[in-house]
């Protein structure tokens, strides 16, 4: 599997929360934890935002800060996307039009310093791709790089802080479809995509190797029973585990279940294709559900 080492057993961090609010709210927990570590570590916050039902979560992060007598330094924030449709951002299927509506135009974080596609380049998904790879994504790599402090951890260094991702009821992630070429892809970290099954056909989307190796954190969320399926597909013996093993956790989860989970091989969808090497912690990879999921 690409950007993966076949001989290791993957684990994540599978939260259930009791509720789709509850859900919202321990996504933002799991954020401000996220941030104030990378915080620590340097003067920058990197994420990345899927966009689909996930923006509208982050309309309770500015509480969720002021709740946690947190200051979320708005400023030091960049924000990046996990994958956008290649229309311009005032358009309705644009992710970035929906960020900005549910998030980034209530806060502080500089215009500047959230990416979006160069419309001027739409006429080729590829130089879209090309374009945000290069001046977005290997810039804000470098940046963090530049910027972390002696307090990170070699495997933390020079990675984007946090991942939001999404995932759809047929597996995909990003714009990362079930037996799509993309998921062969082994070198590029944004790739272009112009035949979706979802529309609009014509996307650029973070690559596998980019997921897997340049991350400190990928967040999983879901919601609903059209996701269970999934959820139960890419982990081995979910209910059992879940049964045997699932604890209530810090306070951030709280009043959620639980568990350490293993990864189904060879993964079934590419969503379980997602598997960010080189941490050390259990936070690593966070799959966040609701019951019903």
């Amino acid at each position: 599997m690409e950007g993966t080492d076949d001989n290791t057993k993957h684990q994540a961090r599978l939260v259930i929360a009791p509720t789709k609010t509850a859900l919202g709210t321990t996504m933002s927990n799991l954020i401000i934890q996220s941030c104030h570590r990378a915080l620590r570590d340097s003067d920058t916050f990197t994420i990345a935002l899927s966009g689909g039902s996930l923006p509208s979560f982050l309309q309770g992060l500015p509480d969720a800060f002021a709740n946690a007598d947190k200051d979320p330094q708005w400023d030091k924030w960049h924000v990046l996307l996990a994958d956008e449709r290649c229309v311009v951002s005032s358009h309705e299927d644009s992710n970035l039009g929906a960020i900005r509506t549910h998030f980034t135009n209530s806060v502080g974080i500089p215009p500047s310093q959230i990416y979006g596609i160069d419309e001027t380049l739409l006429g080729s998904s590829e130089d879209v791709a090309a374009s945000y790879e290069e001046n977005v994504v290997k810039y804000l790599l470098e940046k963090k790089k530049s910027t972390t402090t002696t307090t990170a951890t070699d495997e933390d260094d020079g990675k984007i802080d946090c991942v939001l991702l999404g995932f759809g009821p047929d597996g995909h992630t990003c714009s990362l479809f079930p037996n799509h070429k993309l998921l062969s892809e082994q070198t590029r970290l944004v790739a272009s995509i112009d035949d979706s099954p979802k529309p609009p056909p014509s996307r650029i989307t973070l690559t596998l190797p980019f997921l897997n190796q340049y991350c400190r954190q990928i967040i999983f969320c879901g919601a609903g029973a059209s996701k269970r399926p999934i959820v139960h597909a890419i982990f081995t013996n979910v209910e059992e585990v879940l049964d045997n093993n699932a604890v209530e956790h810090n306070d951030a989860v709280l009043g959620a279940k639980v568990a350490s989970v293993e990864l189904s091989e060879p993964a079934p969808y590419p969503c379980g294709m997602v598997r960010p090497q080189g941490g050390k912690d259990d936070d690593t990879l966070i799959w966040l559900v609701d019951e019903d999921a």
